[in-house]
């Protein structure tokens, strides 16, 4: 699925969602737009996936 972004450079454009990730750590996109409306790089709200859930695990295990 594409992605509607804002570049650093002012310009905008469309790109895949697989994508999205490595520009913004890139610094090449300032802002992208989700279903409720854009998200600006800087200001977040970003999902992050260098958070670590504390909880107890309750996905199932998997058979050996």
């Amino acid at each position: 699925m594409n992605i509607r972004v804002l570049y650093s450079d002012n310009s905008s454009g469309m790109v895949p969602d697989s994508l999205l990730q490595e520009l913004i750590v890139k610094g090449e996109v300032v802002a992208f737009f989700r279903s409720t409306g854009w998200v600006h790089v800087k200001r977040g709200p970003l999902r992050r996936s260098e958070r670590r859930y504390e909880g107890p695990e309750r996905r199932k295990a998997s058979p050996a």
